[in-house]
């Protein structure tokens, strides 16, 4: 038997766009399951026919049609059939940019104008069905940050649309599980704030986070925060994370760095004394909720609490500025004498937060090296030297952190380095 297959989706439309293309999915007609076993196929989906192909592992799915029956993501009826066409399997597809197929000749087959939005850089729902699927305003939103640098925009009428589907509740439908995959693929692109901004703009920060919606409006001091609150703060922290590192746990830690902010008492704005202890029990209520991995969550509370006092580390004219004991005690709670890579990137993200703000944007940060350097410095104890001196048990390690606390005390003694002095930072 002569497959029948078309390339669709992202494949397609990434190709138009003249993106190296990674990952393809390919729709059968005219098939049916046990045709496309008989051809060596290997079944995986449960809800509906998709096969891996027995040699490149790309996935096929057959043709298929859905009706809404149910609430949330899962609340569809599947049907599949030979008879199915190619334009009603493109139909029930989210945007017009990814209802677009292509046969195995090159041929385009684009019957929702998928081509025309593309060249215009819109993000445009492809039929009414849109709204029964309470993830494609996540995933619209995942689409304007990763499609960002080419100028997409969504569509008003998308966008209104997405407002109302917000504004039904079906959101809560939703698995936490399908929130984070979601969350973290617009981690992963170069402008991770436009996905919030799109959430934000329909509605849907406040319903699925709201202690990132609560920084709206809360003032900072302008001489620091130019850029005016902290909910605009956060987004361009966040976007500095994405100039600094690819890692998406020091992009999300980053993004909620500053939630203790949001609860600070409106009659003692623009300053937030104690924000950083404040944000930690709320970042914890976040990662606990969408299940956030443990290294995320152990992170982000690190950066949270502890990111006043990293930016302190040296005053603006390059001198160490905290006491000895604070050094150690940043150095220990940052897990920086068991982890240096896990400590440097909560600095990143305490980079990010200084670079994000209006006019700050390429603000050195010597910072990073003079942590690093200092955890290094405190890092080189001759463990056997203090056992062979006699000490035994719970005294070993208290005579390890007087020994660290030495070292830090004589390395912040010494003259800094031109390096420092010549950059600059104004903490905050």
């Amino acid at each position: 038997m002569d497959l029948k297959v078309f390339l669709v989706g992202g494949a397609v439309r990434d190709g138009l766009l003249g993106q190296t293309v990674y990952d393809r999915d390919w729709v059968v007609l005219g098939a049916t399951a046990d045709q496309m076993l008989e051809q060596g196929f290997q079944q995986v989906g449960r809800d509906f026919p998709v096969f891996l192909h027995p040699t490149t592992k790309e996935e096929y799915a057959l043709a298929r049609t859905e009706r809404k029956v149910g609430a949330g993501y899962h609340g569809f009826e599947v049907f599949f059939d030979p008879s199915v066409t190619l334009e009603e399997d493109l139909i029930r597809r989210d945007l017009t940019i990814n209802a677009m197929a292509q046969s195995e000749s090159g041929e385009i087959i684009d019957p929702y104008s998928g081509k025309r939005d593309l060249e215009l850089r819109v993000l445009r729902h492809v039929s009414e069905a849109f709204s029964e699927d309470p993830l494609r305003v996540l995933r619209v939103a995942r689409f304007a940050a990763k499609l960002h640098r080419f100028g997409f925009v969504v569509a008003p009428e998308t966008q209104q649309l997405m407002a109302r589907m917000v504004g039904s509740g079906e959101l809560k439908a939703l698995t936490v599980e399908r929130v984070w995959q979601e969350l973290v693929k617009a981690l992963n692109t170069d402008s991770p704030s436009v996905f919030f901004e799109v959430l934000d703009s329909v509605g849907a920060v406040e319903v699925l986070f709201p202690a990132l919606f609560a920084l709206h409006g809360v003032q900072q001091p302008e001489k620091y925060h130019p850029e005016g609150d902290v909910w605009v703060h956060s987004l361009m922290s966040l976007d500095a994370s994405s100039r600094l590192t690819e890692a998406p746990s020091v992009r999300f830690s980053a993004l909620v760095h500053d939630l203790g902010k949001g609860v600070t008492d409106r009659a003692l704005w623009p300053k937030h004394y104690g924000h950083e202890a404040a944000g930690v029990p709320l970042v914890v209520a976040l990662c606990c909720q969408y299940r956030v991995p443990k290294k995320w969550r152990q992170q982000a509370e690190r950066v949270t609490e502890w990111h006043g006092l990293i930016h302190q580390g040296l005053t603006s004219e390059g001198v160490p500025f905290l006491k000895p004991k604070t050094y150690l005690k940043v150095l220990k709670h940052c897990g920086a004498f068991k982890d240096i890579s896990g400590f440097k990137a909560i600095l990143l993200a305490c980079e990010a937060d200084a670079r994000g703000r209006l006019g700050f944007e390429s603000v050195a940060y010597p910072q990073v090296d003079f942590w690093l350097d200092l955890a290094r410095v405190a890092c080189d104890v001759n463990h056997q030297a203090i056992i062979q001196r006699g000490f035994k048990g719970a005294d070993i390690a208290q005579e390890i952190e007087r020994e660290r606390l030495r070292l830090i005390k004589d390395f912040i003694k010494k003259p800094i380095s031109p390096f420092f002095i010549r950059n600059k930072y104004v903490s905050h």
